[in-house]
């Protein structure tokens, strides 16, 4: 097609040369002209010729530029379609994808994928409540740098905060803990910071009684902090009502000997014996130290969000109709107890 167009071009200038030729031929011929005008004559008919294909060139050259910009366009329109008709293609699988998502979550997974998202919830909202109680009691109770941790197996920052706040409120002059390790020694600087009192950790296994003891060393609070090594022996079991079952207690807890010397109990904090150790394990706790505590005092249990230790609670109310209980929402169930109109 480039060939066909350009023919013309080439055929004109063909015409030009020759009839150049065959007039300067003529005019030598006939002698009207020397040599040197003849070829000066031909220099100038063919720089003439020359303008001409160049003028020619240059219109078709216009041309061509014109009509470039309505190809360019004409190109990019049928891209853009080619695009769109793709993009609307993949949107519509995307979406398509999705549904087939949504529909399985709706009807294979909606209960496990709601439990999932409130356990997220629970967790990221008892992490933020135990930092800022761990930050409070780091803050208030002129701890030293480090400090033993808090939370799993030992108790929770914010039910050491209930049991702070009971110390500041009682200036109690004894406080027994069942249980013994982390929090005997958080307890024990709180009693410092209070300026006086002392805890009674009491401690069924023998080993960790020993751990919790250079626990406490470490921290110098020796003065303070007494950790009683007290097995668990045979006791009577009772029964408890757990919803609409009847269970019987633990048959040990420990060693009741380990109260003896110990009156004037301002406040217990009940963190034991472990639940491994048998059913309803904490409930011989309120018969035993009730009747060495002060008027006043107060005691703690912790776990209380669970079912035993809530029917431990509902038993311990039933027995000692002198009581009443507080529920502290804690990480862990927090039921305080006292003596109405204490």
């Amino acid at each position: 097609m480039r060939l066909l167009r350009r023919r013309p071009i080439r055929i004109l200038a063909a015409v030009s040369a020759a009839a150049t030729a065959a007039t300067l031929v003529a005019l030598g011929v006939f002698g009207l002209v020397t040599v040197a005008e003849a070829v000066l004559l031909a220099g100038m008919a063919g720089l003439g010729g020359l303008v001409c294909v160049l003028g020619l060139g240059l219109i078709r050259l216009r041309r061509s530029v014109l009509a470039l910009p309505a190809g360019v366009a004409a190109h990019t329109r049928t891209v853009t379609e080619a695009l769109g008709r793709d993009r609307l293609e993949i949107t519509a699988a995307l979406d398509e994808i999705r549904g087939r998502v949504d529909r399985v979550q709706e009807h294979s997974l909606p209960k496990v994928s709601r439990e999932i998202r409130h356990a997220v919830t629970v967790q990221g909202r008892n992490d933020y409540e135990q930092q800022v109680a761990w930050t409070e009691l780091r803050e208030n109770l002129d701890t030293a740098a480090f400090m033993p941790p808090l939370r799993g197996w030992a108790a929770s920052p914010d039910v050491l905060r209930v049991l702070v706040r009971q110390i500041d409120l009682l200036r109690p002059d004894l406080v027994v803990e069942f249980g013994s390790g982390a929090s005997s020694v958080w307890l024990g600087y709180a009693l410092r910071r209070a300026g006086g009192g002392r805890l009674v950790a009491v401690e069924h296994d023998a080993r960790y009684a020993e751990l919790s003891r250079e626990l406490v060393a470490a921290h110098g609070l020796d003065d303070v902090i007494e950790v009683r090594h007290a097995p668990l022996t045979e006791v009577e079991s009772v029964e408890v009502l757990v919803g609409d079952e009847t269970v019987q207690t633990a048959d040990r807890w420990y060693d009741a000997s380990v109260l003896a010397d110990l009156d004037g109990i301002g406040l217990v904090f009940v963190d034991g014996p472990p639940q491994a150790t048998g059913r309803h394990a904490r409930y011989p706790a309120v018969p035993a130290v009730l009747p060495h505590c002060t008027e006043d005092a107060v005691i703690v249990l912790d776990d209380a969000d669970r079912p035993d230790e809530r029917a431990i609670g509902d038993r311990w109310l039933a027995e000692h109709p002198g009581l009443q209980r507080t529920e502290e929402h804690t990480e862990k169930g927090a039921h305080v107890f006292s003596r109405k109109g204490a």
